[in-house]
């Protein structure tokens, strides 16, 4: 694989705004003594296919933030909706063939699940647009509406995202698959997602993804296996807080003591 991307440049961008609706101040919120960005970013590093990883931040006080740590960052100060409008500003001032967002509030986001979403863009030059998904396994996940779900066609397309469990259980249904965020893009699907307005799905279901559909672009689904935690609440922020406290004390406790 690092073959076919040696001449390729892949730029993993990390949208970040202050202002979050549900918990403001979320990528400066400290994680045993680092503020979760840093998390995020130093995750991304760990992608074998990225060549390089930059911060899209969103408002001053992001930058100043990634600043402060030595993160690289493009300051994105515009009315957008979205993160992947987000997305679309940063990567005019970067350019690269194929560009992959990576959300901010995912501090234990999986290197290997960043490559998923690479791969298939090496290997087939058709594919504009790649999305991950993984099985759900947990009820209160499908029931919840945090977690947009995805239903797809037999070449492994998705047909439609939606907060609510779909497709409906009027029969029993074998599988249902969550979002993972992390999305893959060429630079002309993300300028041509800039230039649409926001359609009726998307501004139904607040899924953004939900416009490349209404627009008749495809989205190429790769499942993928992940336990990844957003951090949408304080109480996830807790989780995660544990999480790696426990992972940063058996870390230590291997270190050879002088």
């Amino acid at each position: 694989m690092k073959n076919k991307s040696k001449n390729l440049k892949i730029i993993g961008l990390i949208p970040a705004r202050y202002n979050s609706t549900r918990m403001p101040g979320k990528p400066l919120a400290d994680i045993c003594g680092k503020p979760m960005i840093w998390w995020v970013y130093n995750q991304a590093k760990k992608s074998k296919l990225l060549t390089d990883v930059i911060v899209a931040a969103h408002d001053k006080l992001v930058a100043e933030g990634c600043k402060k740590i030595g993160i690289p960052y493009i300051l994105t100060e515009a009315p957008r909706f979205t993160g992947t409008d987000n997305i679309s500003v940063a990567a005019k001032s970067v350019p690269a063939d194929i560009y992959i967002n990576i959300q901010g509030d995912e501090p234990l986001i999986d290197p290997k699940v960043i490559d998923a979403a690479i791969k298939p863009m090496i290997d087939d030059p058709s594919i504009q647009v790649v999305h991950l998904m993984s099985e759900i396994t947990k009820m209160h996940e499908l029931v919840s509406t945090t977690v947009p779900k995805v239903v797809i066609n037999h070449d492994n397309e998705a047909m439609f995202f939606s907060r609510f469990p779909i497709p409906y259980p009027r029969n029993p249904v074998s599988k249902y698959f969550k979002i993972v965020a992390v999305y893959g893009f060429r630079p002309e699907a993300l300028e041509k997602f800039a230039s649409l307005p926001k359609g009726l799905l998307e501004h139904n279901e607040e899924v953004e993804s939900l416009r490349f559909i209404e627009n008749k672009i495809p989205v190429k689904m790769v499942e993928v296996e992940s336990e990844n935690i957003a951090v949408d609440t304080p109480s996830d922020l807790a989780v995660v807080r544990e999480i790696l406290s426990k992972k940063n004390k058996k870390h230590s406790a291997r270190r050879p003591k002088k």
